[in-house]
């Protein structure tokens, strides 16, 4: 009971993640920097009583830490922009590709998958042409938040492939913080760039921030990254699939945001699609790292 409690606590809160964002008038890469430096300064005291871990990360697992912080930097820079370019549905639908990019990198490697996730591949890819064919008849933009979105999706497989290595010999929580503020500061850089503000927003806009990181940031991952500790890793990413539907009612009840009747059997088929490669997956490289 407490763990299907929780189950559904942390699909609520990822669920929030992208209507809460898009909600929020405040520059996308500026989204993505407060979303991180606010998990990071939140997590600091958890830091604390593993300094001597924190000092003595250098060489390669610092460098897998910071790699991917980039990785996950670039997830966040491309995805919290697709957000305004096209719908929440579409673009968190394509975003929770990411398992399917794993799978992809791992085929290049030589590993080898059964018919069903392959299957699986091929049903996800189609979803995505669909919504992508939907998107293109609303408008170029649409378009171009769903190719931004997939390169957000790709990004998240490789800042999980590579934190996976990384915490291998690295704490959650030094990991964690570690990746955090990389990220942080490379978006900050970033915005700096793209000539986003970083600041002068009213107080309603703090607030937003401040509960996107809450929720989707600390809530949503932090509570499926304990999950993962207890529980078979089948059923915590078949739970997050359950982001696509969640995050797709709370646009339409939030943002007034419904997709077209093409658009959401688009939707169905990526998450029949991605459904069918976790269940029929039997490759390690999928597994969670260990936790602590």
């Amino acid at each position: 009971m407490r763990t299907l409690l929780l189950l559904a606590v942390g699909v609520v809160a990822v669920s929030l993640s992208g209507p809460l964002m898009a909600a929020t008038v405040v520059p996308p890469l500026a989204i993505a920097f407060w979303r991180n430096a606010f998990a990071t300064v939140a997590l600091g005291p958890g830091v604390t009583v593993r300094r001597e871990e924190l000092s003595g990360l250098r060489g390669r697992p610092l460098g897998l830490v910071v790699a991917s912080g980039a990785a996950l930097a670039l997830h966040f820079g491309t995805w919290v922009t697709s957000l305004t370019l096209t719908s929440v549905a579409s673009a968190t639908a394509i975003v929770c590709l990411q398992l399917a990019w794993v799978v992809a990198w791992q085929l290049l490697h030589g590993e080898r998958f059964g018919v069903g996730v392959l299957a699986g591949l091929v049903t996800a890819l189609v979803g995505v042409l669909v919504v992508s064919g939907v998107d293109f008849s609303v408008s170029p933009e649409a378009l171009l938040g769903d190719l931004l979105a997939l390169v957000g999706g790709a990004a998240a497989a490789a800042y999980m492939l590579i934190g996976a290595r990384a915490r291998q010999a690295t704490s959650t929580t030094t990991y964690t913080f570690v990746c955090y503020g990389t990220c942080a500061a490379i978006l900050a850089v970033a915005c700096l760039v793209a000539g986003q503000d970083l600041g002068g927003y009213p107080l309603r806009q703090w607030g937003l921030l401040l509960l996107v990181t809450a929720t989707a940031q600390l809530m949503g991952h932090s509570v499926f990254n304990h999950l993962l500790a207890t529980t078979k890793p089948i059923v915590v990413s078949l739970a997050l699939l359950l982001e696509v539907p969640g995050a797709a009612l709370l646009a339409a009840l939030i943002l007034g945001q419904v997709p077209p009747l093409g658009a959401a059997v688009g939707l169905v088929v990526i998450l029949v699609g991605m459904a069918l490669v976790v269940v029929n997956n039997r490759a390690p490289g999928l597994d969670a790292a260990p936790m602590d």
